[in-house]
């Protein structure tokens, strides 16, 4: 018997109190709360955000992925050549070029050498610049990997070859897939955030964190490290948190009837992200105010509150994570090196940001 029944025969709506409700409708009652908590804890069967039992049992929940674009040259610095520098000022050998065709290259240019010293440091007995002397004491707990080969030399092509497994565009990015096998651990945050800084932005674009072909509810969300994390986040004067629930719910609406039309994952994605940039704007600006850690926080990770910084990125990141967002990728492109290689390798600015990313 179900509380309308009650209703209809003759009980007035105004006569129902609330010990009666939960009395004769517990069970009903019960379900919904059930439902609702499920669903805020990421079990709803048609969430494409829910968290998901990977194949086997991970060491790790979460991923920081630091993708300093461009960079100092790896062979200045932790990559060294032997060969290079025994022909440092010679021709290429001709057999070396048989073949060869590259963009931008002149074949009879000269080799260049390497322009720093070198020594071997630790129980690997690495062989570390004299650049990275603090890298060198703690080599052996880093690995360093020599065997990676690709035709991508131009920065685009060479970034989104990391980035998602190949130089062409339309392949979903490492995070997407993260975030499409794992699902994420917050329902008031994205799973997959982005930071950018440096001169400029990656030369692949929003393509290194793009979702490619899978629904773009995968695709990673850029947040600026000062002011809103987003644009938009903060309400235009005039319009309080009850409107914008309203107007959501009606945006809402309008959305799901022409989701049950179409079945179009897209529009699936335009819900989620209404909901979710409702949910940011409670948790996210306390979030990402990083003047609340402690000085000695600050101090050991080059931050300063207030000044967009890789520094800055690297402590949200960790916040990030704290508060259960899958995958936080910081990309960092300042280095762009096809001159004055030794001037710029010594200068303070980039020693100072060399050993910074030691210090990390």
């Amino acid at each position: 018997m179900s509380c309308q029944d009650h209703i209809y025969r003759g009980m007035h709506p105004r006569d129902v109190s609330r010990r009666w409700f939960f009395k004769e409708c517990g069970v009903g009652v019960g379900a919904a709360a059930l439902m609702h908590l499920m669903a805020e804890a990421g079990y709803a069967a048609d969430d494409p955000l829910a968290p998901k039992s990977p194949q086997f049992a991970p060491k790790a929940k979460h991923v920081i992925f630091l993708f300093m674009a461009g960079a100092p040259s790896h062979l200045e610095l932790f990559d060294y050549k032997p060969q290079l520098a025994k022909f440092d000022g010679t021709l290429p050998p001709p057999e070396l070029l048989k073949g060869y065709r590259a963009a931008f290259i002149n074949p009879n240019s000269k080799l260049l050498g390497p322009k720093f010293h070198f020594r071997r440091y630790g129980k690997t007995d690495t062989e570390i610049s004299e650049l990275l002397p603090f890298l060198g004491e703690i080599v052996d707990d880093v690995a360093i990997v020599k065997s990676m080969v690709t035709d991508a030399f131009n920065h685009a092509p060479g970034q989104l070859l990391m980035n998602t497994g190949t130089m062409q565009f339309g392949r979903p990015s490492m995070g997407s897939w993260t975030l499409y096998g794992l699902g994420s651990d917050t329902r008031d945050l994205p799973g997959f955030v982005v930071f950018s800084s440096g001169a400029k932005g990656p030369s692949g674009g929003d393509s290194c964190w793009g979702s490619g072909f899978l629904p773009t509810v995968y695709q990673g969300v850029e947040f600026r490290s000062g002011g809103d994390p987003v644009l938009y986040l903060s309400n235009p004067a005039g319009v309080d948190r009850p409107l914008q629930r309203d107007s959501l719910d009606a945006l809402k609406q309008l959305n799901q009837m022409r989701l049950d039309v179409t079945g179009d994952s897209e529009v699936a994605t335009r819900i989620n992200s209404f909901e979710m940039a409702f949910r940011m704007q409670a948790v996210a600006p306390d979030l990402m105010d990083i003047a609340k850690e402690p000085k000695e926080t600050l101090e050991l990770y080059g931050a300063e509150p207030g000044k967009a910084s890789f520094a800055n990125n690297c402590l949200l990141a960790r916040r990030l994570v704290e508060k259960g967002v899958r995958f936080v990728q910081l990309y960092h492109e300042a280095w762009d090196q096809h001159g004055n290689l030794v001037k710029d390798l010594r200068s303070e600015e980039h020693t100072s940001e060399l050993q910074s990313l030691t210090n990390l």
